[in-house]
């Protein structure tokens, strides 16, 4: 990928070295983290180097009369307008620059108090357009706005303090091809999805490939969100609880599980510290009153944690299950992590997985079993 604002934009820090060198320095980072814990050879999973990020927000730059995108200056104390961004996948590049056209064009109905955009969309041509305010939006807007929606074939929502206004839909509909079988998968406008599309079905085949590997048993995963992992992993065990704190990922994942068709997942609205409070029966949950904790027999859990990693009840409660599947957005809190999963479990598997091209940030995973 090659864009006219690298050395300026902060968005693309990696942007001297070609692709290739890129990967090699974060699979050396990666597999030094995890030397102590495994010495093998990572399996190393690549992106696509531009049009790979499906999710996008942009601030909004008024000069005058005039709107213009902005990022994050490199020296991260001030903005840059841009004037193209190769990162993000063709069907919100075909439409950005249009709703850019179309809003200068525009009366300042549209324009004015904006101050970003978010985009999400799918490889199957949807888009999503938020336009964010600092004023109310009223049946003027909405009117204009919906005209802009038509022309752009895409969905828009506007949003302000205390204020969603929602044209059509508050969603896209994602259809991926994960291991021979079509998954659907609705996303929410601000809730939690992948990024990268393309490294996503990759972090998932991988994880799918662990699970064959097991083939008995329940399933459990914490921070499940809208069912990214569960309803592929699902295939492979007899009962699946998930638990994810976001009512709004809750929602997703009940639909998504309709959608596709799946019926042996349940789903609790629990954090991961709640859920370790639940299943050593230290704390009762109103939410967990028609589910029989009981009645699992986990054979492998799942867990995708944030940045900050696994909170020690958790990782003294998935030391007691034969197998774990850690994906982590941060490799030196996973390696933080395994030097007290591996007193009870040996790594077997690991992967690199590089959902962020040209920046440092890179993701991993983690296949043990226990001793």
């Amino acid at each position: 990928m090659t864009c006219k604002h690298f050395g300026s934009c902060g968005s693309c820090g990696l942007y001297k070295i070609s692709y290739a060198e890129q990967l090699k320095r974060k699979e050396e980072r990666v597999s030094g983290l995890l030397f102590p814990f495994y010495s093998d050879k990572l399996e190393v999973f690549d992106s696509p180097s531009d049009h790979y990020r499906a999710r996008s927000e942009f601030r909004i730059w008024h000069e005058g009369d005039r709107c213009d995108y902005a990022m994050g200056n490199i020296e991260k104390n001030g903005a840059i307008n841009i004037e193209e961004c190769p990162k993000v996948i063709e069907p919100i590049e075909k439409r950005m620059w249009k709703l850019l056209e179309k809003i200068n064009a525009s009366t300042e109905v549209l324009k004015r108090c904006l101050f970003a955009v978010e985009f999400l969309a799918t490889t199957t041509d949807e888009c999503l357009i938020t336009m964010l305010y600092h004023r109310k939006l009223d049946d003027v807007w909405s009117a204009e706005a919906k005209v802009l929606e038509d022309e752009l074939n895409c969905k828009i929502m506007g949003r302000s303090r205390k204020q969603k206004v929602i044209l059509s839909d508050e969603f896209v509909t994602e259809k991926l091809n994960i291991d021979g079988k079509t998954f659907t998968y609705v996303q929410y406008e601000s809730s939690f999805t992948q990024p990268n599309p393309a490294v996503n079905v990759k972090m998932i085949e991988w994880a799918i490939k662990q699970a064959k590997k097991v083939g008995y048993g329940d399933f459990l995963e914490s921070y499940c969100g809208l069912g990214n992992f569960t309803l592929p992993l699902s295939h492979y065990f007899d009962k699946v609880l998930a638990t994810e704190i976001s009512k709004r990922s809750i929602h997703a994942a009940l639909e998504n599980c309709k959608l596709n068709g799946v019926e042996n997942i349940t789903f609790a609205r629990l954090a991961s510290e709640e859920m370790t409070e639940a299943l050593n029966e230290k704390r009762v949950f109103n939410r967990l009153k028609e589910i029989d904790l009981k009645s699992y027999n986990f054979s492998t859990v799942l867990v995708d944690p944030p940045r900050a990693g696994l909170d020690v009840g958790t990782i003294e409660l998935i030391s007691n299950i034969e197998n774990i599947i850690y994906i982590s957005c941060n490799p030196e809190t996973l390696a933080r992590d395994l030097e007290t999963l591996i007193n009870t479990h040996d790594v077997v598997e690991a992967a690199m997985y590089d959902q962020f091209p040209h920046t440092e940030h890179v993701e991993s995973g983690v296949f043990l079993k226990r001793k």
